[in-house]
């Protein structure tokens, strides 16, 4: 199989390092994998759409007509020819949001194409009009068609109009002309979310977990960069996010943190300008994965205190390095974290988490190390997950021919398969 993969950007970040481990899997399977990308380091491999300068103008553009994805019909043009010259047998579509793709170009060409097509839900966004995520607005409009958008200053902003209707009717017109797609929930929440949505009548819709790279993300000794943090024999409570914002719990991180002036908090990623406690240490966003795994590793609890996760990779990655972890009721986050390995805790209550952070501090890491590594090797397992999806690959281009691909149901409430629930 030739699979090619689009995706914002290249070998890192959390989708990047996706991409490449997926294709590096493929490739070694004895198929041929790369990806299409917008932004990233240039290694030589892959194909690179568009320039930084059509990026900055289709994001603009966004925000002048409240139409995200509309623009760089020019750059999606020069992959369409891409693909016309070196046919793939599947188009694995991954995050398109970030203003460097003209949707209905790239759609349409699936469509008449019949080419085999998987998008992976790594967020909200393939199914609404426009947001990433919706839980902490309490919205569902997605449901039925979007429009008096409550979000439409946040994920892409809008500078006043209100396009969602329109995009998500284009979306669900674009989508539901492709004849072979498998729609890929990376949560058994957001594959739930999915099945209400558009997407929810796709011949395939099923569940893979995201996953961890073992040779990365193990538990190590930390000693040295304990010393170097000036950490002693301090407790270390982690957090880890590209952006910090308070939807990443940003705010709470900063009650935790005043209130447990002997205990050390790392928070890694970009911060806003904002006063911190003096116990709190920022760490500089990186793309170094192995520096990330010491972090992890060093920490003596993880939290991730986002109420909007569709997966949490970093969650995931913690517990491969040993670390417990405590994350809030909400989306994805309890199914990735059992009680042998953490706790869940409700999404509003500063005395429940602080409750949960001192019990793990008074029963110590080491009680839940163990655990935590099995569990995310298990659940998590690179090579186990990426043969899934080249197991729904080969589905699709089987199905070649058929008369129709899509659920003739009406109702998400239709049970799936079990086949569909749990690969």
């Amino acid at each position: 199989m030739r699979i090619v993969h689009i995706n914002a950007i290249h070998e890192v970040m959390s989708t990047g390092r996706i991409c490449k481990e997926l294709s590096t899997i493929a490739n070694q399977s004895g198929h041929e994998s790369y990806v299409a990308y917008a932004r990233g380091p240039e290694t030589g491999s892959g194909f690179r759409i568009g320039s930084p300068f059509d990026q900055k103008r289709h994001a603009l553009l966004s925000r002048v007509t409240g139409k995200q994805g509309y623009s760089s019909k020019r750059a999606t043009s020069e992959l369409i020819a891409h693909f016309e010259a070196n046919r793939p047998d599947v188009v694995h579509l991954h995050n398109l949001h970030s203003n460097y793709i003209h949707l209905e170009t790239l759609m349409t060409w699936l469509a008449k194409t019949d080419t085999p097509t998987v998008l992976t839900l790594h967020d909200c966004w393939f199914y609404t009009g426009k947001c990433t995520h919706y839980t902490s607005t309490g919205c569902d409009r997605w449901q039925n068609g979007c429009g008096d958008c409550p979000r439409l200053a946040l994920d892409n902003p809008s500078w006043g109009l209100d396009r969602t209707a329109l995009m998500w009717r284009d979306k669900q017109s674009w989508f539901r002309a492709i004849p072979r797609l498998a729609v890929i929930g990376v949560s058994d929440w957001i594959t739930t979310e999915a099945r209400f949505s558009f997407l929810g009548q796709a011949a395939i819709i099923r569940r893979i977990y995201n996953w961890i790279d073992p040779t990365i993300f193990y538990p190590r000794e930390t000693n040295r960069l304990r010393h170097r943090l000036g950490l002693n024999d301090r407790f270390v409570l982690l957090g880890v996010a590209s952006l910090w914002d308070d939807s990443k719990g940003l705010n709470k991180w900063i009650e935790v943190a005043e209130q447990l002036e002997d205990a050390t908090v790392i928070l890694v990623g970009s911060l806003p300008n904002r006063r911190l406690p003096e116990n709190v240490i920022h760490i500089p966003l990186t793309n170094d994965a192995s520096e990330l795994a010491e972090y992890y590793a060093l920490a003596d609890v993880f939290l991730n205190l986002s109420e909007e996760e569709s997966f949490g990779k970093v969650t995931a990655e913690a517990m491969a390095c040993g670390t417990p972890a405590i994350v809030l009721d909400g989306t994805a986050n309890p199914e990735l974290v059992p009680t042998s390995c953490g706790i869940v805790v409700p999404s509003h209550s500063q005395d429940y988490l602080m409750d949960a952070i001192a019990r793990i501090r008074r029963d110590g890491k080491d009680m839940y190390t163990e655990a935590c590594v099995q569990h995310a090797h298990h659940a998590f397992r690179l090579e186990d997950r990426c043969n899934d999806y080249l197991n729904v690959y080969e589905e699709l281009i089987d199905q070649k021919g058929r008369d129709s691909l899509w659920h003739s149901h009406s109702s998400p409430s239709s049970s799936p398969s079990t086949m569909e629930q749990t690969i």
